[in-house]
């Protein structure tokens, strides 16, 4: 008498293992892939909000300070410029000193490549936060939006 063949598997064969494997390798991929782009715009955005916040910083202290706007010390900052020194009853080009000294050297030290500059046209402020988002060597101030050669860009135009 023949041997009986079976025709009936029971359990998984290799080939249905080894597909599954694939198919979770593939999602777990990608799920790594989400939570390094996650991370990169979480970071984006935190510069970008330390930026905006140190644009309203200038802002801040030439509201202060509005003996040094009405005479002109805000105009024009583009540099970080030397502190003033003076700890109490200064005047207020020694104040207007140091606020773009402190605010120029706080950028620097919240952003990667971190700069500030203001420009003034009749009663308006321009208030620009430039830094290296992309961390790409960038050093140029065109606010062009290409951050191979341009830093990026936070504009405020403030009136006062």
């Amino acid at each position: 008498m023949p041997a009986p063949c079976y025709s009936n598997q029971s359990g998984f064969s290799l080939i249905e293992v080894l597909v599954t494997v694939v198919i979770l390798a593939i999602g777990l991929l990608g799920l790594a892939a989400l939570q390094a782009k996650s991370l990169r715009l979480n970071h984006d955005s935190q510069l970008r909000s330390l930026a905006v916040n140190q644009a309203y910083a200038i802002t801040d202290r030439m509201r202060a300070n509005v003996e040094g706007v009405d005479g002109g010390l805000y105009d024009v900052i583009n540099s970080t410029g030397s502190a003033s020194g003076c700890t109490s009853g200064c005047t207020f080009t020694q104040v207007a000193q140091q606020d773009i000294f402190d605010w120029n050297t706080n950028n620097a030290a919240m952003l990667p490549s971190g700069r500030g500059t203001v420009s003034r046209a009749g009663d308006v402020f321009t208030v620009r936060i430039h830094y290296d988002q992309n961390r790409t060597g960038a050093t140029g101030l065109n606010c062009t939006g290409d951050t191979e050669t341009d830093l990026t860009c936070i504009s405020i135009d403030v009136q006062m």
